[in-house]
Formats: structure tokens, C-alpha cells, sequence
């Protein structure tokens, strides 16, 4: 099923109508923002609308003062990233990959925890949502529970496990970790919109 992008803020915002094109103003790109849409139409006046529209409504306060986190797994490739953003603004804070031989799950965990130990460094108590049960049962339990095999490939993502890991155990956070309701509020806003 073909897709449509709408890049709002990237090297030429505009409509495009394949993830290539789209990827190519965003990739790189702070405080990159765009979506996809399932049709032309939706997506031009999502663009026309100038502002990172939802179709759903609007999460509430609570949830606009915190930071969303997400993770992108290519099935093909095995090629994982996983990013953070300001929920009330859409800046990215952060983006880290690709991770070859990887998992969306180990992503999603890496993302949750980076994004505490990103908070913590800054003495910011602001929650952190992910739409990962996953990553939230993981962060809680301080450990990664993935099946993923170790791979030469994957050498640097396993460091960077034990590293999240070590830290979750290490400190304190008070940062609450906590589900982004996608069916209430839309898509995530870290999502990379390669769905």
C-alpha cells in the first residue's frame, strides 16, 4: 500500500510521494518534522494545514512537557535507529544508529533508556512516553530481555545494552516512564514515519 510524506520542517518541506524522497529532507536533518498518511489527499492538507496535524486529538498537558522516544527497524535489512523529540515542539533531542543485526525492541529500550539518562543530565524530571509495553517492562526491570543472537555486526549495539543497563541499575530517576495511547493521541511523535 503506497504511502504519501508530508515534510513540514526539513531541506524542502513539501509532499512526497515515496519514503526515499522524504527521507532525503529529513535524514540529518534537527528538528526534522513529517508524517505519513495513507493518501494524497490527507497528506496535502496536512501540509496545507502548515502544523504537524493528528487526526486524533491532542494529548494532554501532562504529556506535551515530556519527551517521546521511537525506534525504526528495517526486517530486510536488520538496520535499527531509535530517536527522541521534544513533545511540545517536535525537536529532536537526539538520534542514534543505524545498529546493524538488530531488533525494534532492543531500540525501543535503548531509546527509553537514553532519554532518562539524557533527562538526568540535565536535571529534568519530565516524563518520557514510548509506545513500547516492552520497553517499559525492560526499563522497569533494568535489564533487556531481547533473544537477539550476537553477531561481529552487532558488537557495538551489545556495548551500548550493557552501558543502558549499567546505568539503569547505577542511578536514580525520577522521570516517570509511560505509554503513548497512539489510539487516543495519534502517532508518536518521535515515530519515523517509515510504516
Amino acid at each position: 500500500m503506497a504511502k504519501f510524506y508530508v515534510v513540514w520542517q526539513g531541506r524542502v518541506p513539501g509532499v512526497y510521494d515515496n519514503w526515499a524522497q522524504a527521507r532525503a529532507q529529513v535524514e540529518g536533518f534537527a528538528g526534522a518534522r513529517y508524517r505519513a498518511f495513507p493518501n494524497r489527499a490527507q497528506a496535502a492538507a496536512a501540509f496545507a494545514a502548515g502544523s504537524f496535524a493528528r487526526d486524533a486529538a491532542a494529548p494532554p498537558a501532562k504529556a506535551r512537557k515530556g519527551y517521546a522516544v521511537d525506534a525504526a527497524w528495517n526486517a530486510r535489512s536488520k538496520v535499527m535507529e531509535y530517536r527522541c523529540v521534544e513533545i511540545a515542539t517536535g525537536r529532536e533531542v537526539f538520534r542514534e544508529g543505524p545498529f546493524e543485526d538488530a531488533t525494534n525492541n532492543v531500540g525501543e529500550f535503548l531509546a527509553v533508556a537514553h532519554a532518562l539518562a539524557w533527562l538526568n543530565a540535565r536535571g529534568s524530571q519530565a516524563p518520557v512516553y514510548t509506545d513500547s509495553n516492552n520497553a517499559i517492562a525492560w526499563v522497569a526491570q533494568a535489564r533487556c530481555q531481547t533473544t537477539l543472537a550476537r553477531t561481529p555486526r552487532n558488537a557495538v549495539l551489545f556495548e551500548r545494552i550493557a552501558q543502558a543497563e549499567r546505568w539503569l541499575d547505577e542511578r536514580e530517576y525520577c522521570n516517570a516512564v509511560l505509554k503513548w495511547r497512539t489510539e487516543e493521541w495519534g502517532e508518536n511523535p518521535a515515530d519515523f514515519g517509515r510504516k
